[in-house]
């Protein structure tokens, strides 16, 4: 830092203001500072940084490890936010859900001097240990994760749920018949949930549900088994990866979509527009969440005796081409 201020014709004080990002600094001693950075390729020790600071200017990301585009885009939210605020992103990676490897990787964030975590997986249950880390570091859940010491950021599933099912009923469906995700998962049992009740509150006969695990494989399982019974025709799929499968296994069956059965996703993944046919979903706006959990985390760091406020976002139904009012039952009579 001493050969930057020399170089820039500064205090050494004055470089600190600059690559904290201070306002109080003119914008041609900033421009100044800049120049000799990056002539003299100066990287800043945030070992030492963090040692006369006592922070680290890091926050960390509990995640599981998958190949999900939605996981992957609440990452790129929480990691574009995080940059804009001067703070770095350490990422805990896990296979599992267990209790156990949740524990881990929090434990792991702490020991890197993390300043706050955001938890982004399905926590159902919780643990004493995971209970003292999340009251130790000011923590913020999505997924719907619960801790007795988190704020919550997360979309509304269970009206996700409502929404497509309802749009299937208003299309003139009898009924719905529901690929639910993982039962371990929040998302999952929050969206099975808002389906049965929909069906209930409309006075219509709840199918069992077929679950699958994210998956366009199991979603093409279960799209093999609906193909084969002849009163399917509407299906609310968790997931659009799983409704890709879902809909190539119907077309494999004979079952045309919409004209046949009709499909909702949950998501609207950017492929979601440019399937075949285009897929009805609800959308959920990923980026925005980890922005927001971002957001709600540097506030809790700033004022750790606030309040915890639960965020929650609204999913918006995107309607396309894979759905379609009900089919007329075999030998009825046309309309009109």
């Amino acid at each position: 830092m001493a050969d930057v201020a020399r170089v820039a014709g500064v205090s050494a004080q004055t470089v600190s203001r600059v690559l904290s990002g201070h306002p109080g600094v003119q914008d041609r001693t900033r421009a100044k500072v800049a120049a000799a950075v990056e002539q003299l390729g100066y990287r800043r020790n945030n070992a030492a940084r963090m040692l006369s600071s006592g922070r680290s200017r890091t926050i960390g990301v509990v995640t599981l490890q998958t190949t999900s585009y939605s996981r992957a885009a609440v990452i790129s939210g929480i990691e574009h936010t995080a940059q804009a605020a001067g703070y770095a992103v350490s990422t805990a990676t896990t296979t599992s859900l267990d209790t156990s490897a949740i524990e881990r990787a929090l434990a792991r964030l702490a020991d890197q001097g993390v300043e706050g975590v955001i938890l982004s997986v399905p926590l159902i249950h919780s643990s004493d240990r995971i209970e003292q880390l999340t009251r130790t570091t000011p923590t913020i859940a999505i997924d719907g994760s619960r801790t007795d010491a988190t704020g919550v950021v997360a979309v509304d599933q269970d009206l996700a749920a409502r929404l497509a099912t309802r749009h299937l009923l208003d299309l003139g469906h009898t009924t719905v018949w529901h690929v639910a995700g993982p039962a371990q998962w929040l998302e999952a049992a929050s969206r099975r949930d808002g389906w049965r009740a929909a069906l209930e509150e409309a006075g219509r006969s709840v199918p069992p549900p077929l679950e699958g695990d994210w998956s366009p494989a199991s979603g093409y399982r279960a799209g093999l088994i609906l193909g084969r019974i002849p009163d399917v025709t509407a299906v609310f799929v968790a997931s659009d990866e799983m409704a890709f499968g879902v809909t190539r296994a119907l077309h494999e069956c004979g079952r045309r979509v919409p004209e046949d059965i009709s499909v909702v996703g949950v998501d609207d993944i950017e492929l979601a527009e440019y399937c075949t046919p285009p897929l009805t979903t609800v959308a959920q706006p990923f980026a925005h969440m980890g922005a927001l959990a971002v957001g709600e985390l540097l506030r809790h760091i700033a004022d750790p005796g606030a309040p915890a406020v639960p965020a929650s976002v609204e999913p918006e139904l995107v309607v396309r081409a894979s759905t379609a009012p009900c089919p007329a039952p075999a030998g009825a009579p046309p309309a009109g």
